[in-house]
């Protein structure tokens, strides 16, 4: 699977896990070092999901192996901040809300 598709298969993930109200309250960016941009709109009404590279309250830096690695439980996403595998920018507090996001059926 390519790395475009990836993305994409993530941020249809994503916009089933955040819905129409996440409660995230924040505006969210994951960027995959250059492989693809996903933004999630926590403020409007209703949320959405996009991968537009827009500036946003909390920025993650992740490969894309790591993201679904933690997205699938396989890696504790704290252990993979300590490892440096995932960076943080803006708001921490932001990124601590995105565990039930992530893990929502």
């Amino acid at each position: 699977m390519s790395d475009a598709e990836r993305v994409a298969n993530i941020t249809q993930r994503l916009k089933e896990g955040v819905g129409t109200d996440s409660g995230l309250g924040n505006t969210l960016k994951f960027d995959f070092q250059g492989k693809g941009i996903i933004y999630v709109d926590g403020k409007s009404a209703p949320n959405t999901v996009s991968n537009e590279d827009k500036p946003a309250d909390c920025t993650i830096k992740v490969s894309i192996d790591d993201f679904e690695q933690i997205a699938a439980g396989k890696m504790d996403g704290t252990t993979a901040f300590m490892m440096g595998k995932l960076k943080v920018e803006g708001n921490m507090a932001v990124a601590m809300k995105l565990g039930p996001l992530l893990n929502r059926k």
